[in-house]
């Protein structure tokens, strides 16, 4: 374990510098697809019940008109997170009829890119433009590719914490640059250690057989429409999911702000020649938002992301550029379909621990041959994690993975201690104690009980419809307050007025709206354009 990590700790063990750390704030969104009860996708609209999509803050949709997504706000407590998040799901499927929420990333049975609906947003500028940029990725993408669901993970330390931990670094200078700089130096050590969250979390091992849409793959036929491989983990983060041949020469640097800023923006400003063709507009209509490598800056996937509250109007860029990096975005996470919201508190937990060591180790710039290394764990993971002779690479070494595995979880256990300090509990060492477990047999894993049910004969779409059925009875079960359903009948329709006043204010054409969007990045748009 690196004496500078455990220094670090050591320094921190004070009770007063340790109870600032159980401020932890933490916001979570989740995805996922409204489905029929026969497991395709849901071709109706986005219903009014649930409030806007465009200005709602807590229910909207992703990608497709099927694909809502929840969003938490920013709570200290963990299990205040759960509970809105479990809130949502019920108020939610108390209102789509006879629909389900698909319990799993990877979608249910698809009917060709055509099957995917995709979002729309109303006809204002900032709605329209939402939608161009959703059909800008149809083009370049597929629709399928955009019919996944994950959940993301937003992560930062308390006010309070920034300057105790100046004084680790022995830094002095501008706290909001330091903060930046341990940020990204918490995101490059999550780049190295990732491969341990995808074995530990990856809920992905299958799929059903629509999703290749009868394109070329290597995955084996492992029951009727459900395709995968016998020991993978998360194929939504392999490259069956998420994946971009004009993003593999995006080389975004994350040396420091400036750098992953610079790279970023030459993205948002070069045209490619594949986006060319496809052309901007088609007979008058929006086909993209630009033949730009990216449209805009959220089109760049990645497993985590350095983050900023953005104001009305402001690109992401500008916003980090401006006031520096705020959170930390964890996008690896799959939805664990044996979980009622998709994750739970024991989850959240050692994720904090793992984030709360990736910020106290040392952590030096990434060299090519180390990014490479990177890659090839990740990958081998992904697709065989559960293999008990999987080996991976540390230092350019062949390491057992079970060896590599428990030698960071037992650094990791000095994170979950001082955590568990804060709170005066013993909640983070039982976290890590069950991903030991996990280690010690990956029949544990939501990969491996996934597989466990699948070798029992049943389809991917059959297991996940039936457990979607039994996530609404689960719902339908609980009681909820009367005062929290009427707060969430408020919100949606205080979002549906905000909608039709924004509709109602907008001056100008949306080729206007979209000059002076490129132009100066700042518009009147109260939602975020993405």
């Amino acid at each position: 374990m690196c004496d500078s990590y455990q220094a670090r700790l050591q320094r921190l063990k004070t009770p007063k510098k340790s109870q600032i750390l159980a401020n932890i704030q933490r916001g979570i969104e989740k995805e996922g697809l409204r489905v029929t009860p026969q497991a395709t996708v849901a071709q109706t609209r986005h219903p009014q019940s649930l409030g806007s999509a465009l200005t709602h803050g807590s229910i909207t949709t992703d990608y497709s008109e099927a694909l809502l997504e929840f969003i938490t706000p920013v709570f200290p407590r963990v299990d205040d997170s759960i509970d809105y998040l479990s809130h949502l799901h019920s108020y939610t499927l108390r209102n789509i009829g006879a629909e389900y929420l698909w319990p799993a990333s990877m979608p249910c049975r698809l009917e060709g890119d055509e099957s995917i609906p995709i979002a729309q947003y109303g006809c204002s500028n900032t709605g329209q433009m939402k939608h161009v940029y959703r059909q800008g990725l149809a083009h370049r993408y597929g629709r399928i590719m955009q019919s996944i669901a994950g959940i993301h993970y937003n992560f930062s330390l308390p006010d309070a914490f920034w300057p105790i931990c100046q004084t680790l670094w022995g830094s002095e200078g501008d706290l909001q640059v330091f903060k930046s700089e341990r940020y990204f130096g918490l995101i490059r050590n999550f780049q190295r250690h990732s491969w341990l969250l995808s074995y530990l979390f990856g809920a992905s091992p299958v799929l059903d057989s629509s999703f290749m849409d009868g394109k070329p793959h290597q995955l084996n036929q492992l029951s009727e429409n459900t395709l995968g491989l016998p020991f993978a983990t998360s194929l939504r983060m392999s490259d069956l999911g998420y994946q971009s041949k004009a993003q593999d020469s995006l080389n975004v640097s994350y040396s420091d702000l400036d750098s992953y800023l610079n790279s970023l923006s030459q993205a948002v400003s070069q045209s490619h020649p594949d986006y060319e063709k496809i052309g901007v507009k088609e007979d008058g209509k929006y086909r993209q938002l630009s033949t730009h490598l990216l449209q805009i800056e959220n089109e760049y996937y990645s497993d985590i992301r350095p983050k900023r509250v953005m104001r009305s109007g402001e690109k992401s860029i500008e916003a980090l550029r401006d006031r520096g990096v705020e959170y930390v975005e964890v996008r690896i996470l799959d939805i664990n379909p044996f979980l009622p919201v998709g994750i739970d508190a024991e989850q959240i937990r050692f994720l904090d621990a793992f984030l709360l060591y990736c910020l106290l180790s040392d952590s030096d710039e990434i060299s090519a041959a180390e990014s490479e290394e990177i890659r090839s764990n990740q990958q081998q993971v992904i697709l065989e994690g559960r293999k008990p002779s999987l080996m991976l690479r540390q230092a350019g070494s062949p390491v057992a993975f079970s060896h590599m595995a428990k030698q960071l979880l037992d650094e990791i256990a000095a994170a979950a201690r001082l955590l568990d300090q804060a709170h005066g509990s013993q909640h983070y060492h039982q976290a890590l104690t069950a991903q030991l477990k996990k280690v010690e047999n990956s029949e544990l894993t939501p990969s491996g009980r996934m597989m466990g049910a699948i070798a029992e004969g049943a389809s991917f779409a059959e297991l996940m419809l039936a457990q979607a059925k039994k996530q609404q009875d689960y719902y339908a079960q609980q009681q909820r307050p009367d005062a929290l359903n009427e707060e969430f009948k408020r919100l949606a329709r205080e979002s549906r007025q905000q909608q039709k006043e924004l509709e109602a204010s907008d001056q100008g054409s949306f080729d206007d709206f979209l000059q002076a969007y490129w132009s100066s990045g700042v518009v009147d748009a109260r939602p975020k354009a993405a």
